[in-house]
């Protein structure tokens, strides 16, 4: 969602001055967790897959790093462009870094301030070694210079998520339509829940306390809809709560969504519950309300005029706020600046202008 609009406007400009290749690293490989994404946001099959697959953060990163640097050293690129937080972040920006090829990262600046999420490191090193540091939001700017971080490698450009979700959404409304006729959702009946953070499905008590607000919200939730992600699912039959989620009637598990077909829960719900970052982004772009189930956010914007709370692991606190939503008393809020599915074509230009 971030990359897509990205490598459109490249190849848009490829004719004149870019030539963008494509590397799928295989860090996210399940078809339902990779594939799809690339069908419903119309991008091309990937120019390189190096196939990393599954490990710990330490055995991705390494792999990451050893197909990267064979693929550097063969194109020699004149710049390498990462986003966002992950495994595969890290590795190519050190691998970029140590052999002096120009460092673009998109969704810079943002901080949890929390360094116990893999994460934070992650979006810590790239800042660091990027030539282009392209900003989605003010917190951004701040936290940038505050790191020291030179101006001249700051771009406040907006965010390329919702690129997506201007270009998208329409598209998406339509498949919301098979929810209906399949599921029997109805728009504004139903809470749509994410959870995939150690935090929340590591720990047992954690996890079984959310099982027990899900229970809770069925008494005024016509249904909540649980895209459920291979790790909480694994973390589940560890810890012997299936029966537990099988008894909660009212919650309709289902295997990970494609991005259309996600977009179009998040924009007919009634309310969202996540621990996920872009959920909170795309969230405040639908103006849907959404309950953040985590202690921190890296993203202040959506909570500070979008339509995100950041509320912990309070369940009381979240059941609360989660009626607040199924009854119309949201507070109010508005897309954030520069918001406008425009940062691709800002990325890109800043790239034409500056780019030698």
């Amino acid at each position: 969602m971030k990359v897509a609009p990205v490598l459109g406007e490249l190849r848009q400009n490829a004719t004149d001055r870019f030539d963008a290749m494509l590397v799928h690293t295989g860090q996210h490989y399940d078809a339902n967790m990779s594939d799809i994404f690339f069908n419903d946001l119309d991008m091309p099959a990937p120019d390189r897959f190096l196939g990393v697959g599954s490990g710990s953060h330490a055995e991705q990163t390494a792999k990451v790093m050893i197909e990267m640097e064979k693929l550097l050293a063969e194109e020699k690129p004149a710049l390498v462009m990462v986003a966002g937080d992950v495994n595969s972040t890290l590795a190519t920006t050190l691998v970029a870094a140590k052999a002096n090829i120009p460092l673009a990262h998109i969704e810079s600046g943002l901080r949890s301030f929390d360094r116990e999420m893999p994460e934070e490191i992650n979006r810590i090193v790239a800042d660091e070694f990027s030539r282009y540091c392209f900003v989605t939001e003010e917190s951004g700017l701040k936290n940038l210079k505050h790191e020291g971080i030179a101006d001249e490698r700051v771009f406040f450009v907006g965010n390329t998520m919702i690129d997506s979700v201007v270009k998208y959404l329409d598209k998406a409304r339509v498949r919301f339509g098979e929810w209906e006729a399949k599921h029997g959702l109805k728009r504004n009946g139903f809470a749509l829940v994410t959870l995939h953070r150690p935090s929340n499905v590591d720990d047992k008590k954690n996890l079984t306390n959310l099982l027990g607000l899900f229970e809770s919200m069925s008494e005024f939730m016509d249904a909540i809809v649980f895209p459920i992600h291979p790790r909480t699912l694994k973390q589940i039959d560890a810890f012997g709560l299936g029966e537990k989620l099988r008894s909660l009637k009212s919650v309709k598990v289902i295997e990970p969504v494609g991005y259309l077909d996600f977009l179009a829960l998040q924009d007919a719900s009634a309310v969202i519950l996540t621990d996920s970052g872009g959920v909170q982004e795309e969230s405040t772009a639908l103006g849907r309300p959404c309950i953040t189930l985590r202690e921190n956010t890296e993203r202040p914007v959506t909570i500070e005029v979008g339509s995100n709370e950041l509320i912990g692991l309070d369940i009381q606190k979240a059941l609360d706020y989660a009626r607040r939503a199924a009854t119309g008393k949201w507070k109010s809020s508005r897309v954030p600046e520069l918001w406008d599915g425009k940062a691709a074509s800002r990325i890109v230009q800043t790239l034409k202008e500056t780019l030698v």
